[in-house]
C-alpha cells in the first residue's frame, strides 16, 4: 500500500529509498560521504529526511547515476553548488509526451535530440558555404 503524503512532510529512509529506487544501505553510505546530508535522527536511530534532505539526496542520486559522476565528483560539484539549485530539483518535472500516442523521452533522449538538431543545422550551413 502506497501513502502519499503532503508537501513538505518528513520522509523514512524506506520512503526514500522507494521514491529513489535505491536500497537504504546505499543513502546511509550517503550519509558518511556527503556531510550536507544530515537527516533528522530520533530514537532507535529512526531517520527522517526533511524536504531539503530529500532535495539533497535527489541532488546526489542525479549526479551519482544520471550524470555518471564520481562520488568524488559528486562531492565537488555539491560544494560548488547554489542551495537554490539544490531547492529547484525538489520537484522534479514529469516529461510529458506532446500526444496521447507518443511515449514519454527520457530526459537524456531529449538533450541527444537538441544535440542531433543543432548538429544538422550546423552541417547545412556547412554545406551552404562549400556550395
Amino acid at each position: 500500500m502506497i501513502v502519499m503524503k503532503a508537501d513538505g512532510a518528513f520522509l523514512t529512509i524506506g520512503e526514500l529509498s522507494t521514491e529513489l529506487g535505491l536500497p537504504q544501505h546505499i543513502l546511509r553510505y550517503w550519509e558518511t560521504r556527503f556531510p550536507q546530508l544530515r537527516p533528522l535522527q530520533r530514537s532507535g536511530n529512526r531517520r527522517y529526511y526533511r524536504p531539503s534532505d530529500v532535495a539533497l539526496a535527489r541532488e546526489i542520486h542525479r549526479l551519482l547515476n544520471v550524470e555518471g559522476f564520481t562520488v568524488r565528483g559528486a562531492q565537488k560539484a555539491l560544494v560548488d553548488v547554489d542551495p537554490n539549485r539544490v531547492a529547484a530539483v525538489a520537484e522534479p518535472t514529469p516529461v510529458r509526451p506532446s500526444s496521447a500516442d507518443e511515449a514519454p523521452m527520457p530526459v537524456a533522449a531529449l538533450a541527444d535530440a537538441t544535440l542531433i538538431a543543432r548538429l544538422e543545422a550546423i552541417r547545412e550551413k556547412l554545406a551552404a558555404s562549400l556550395a
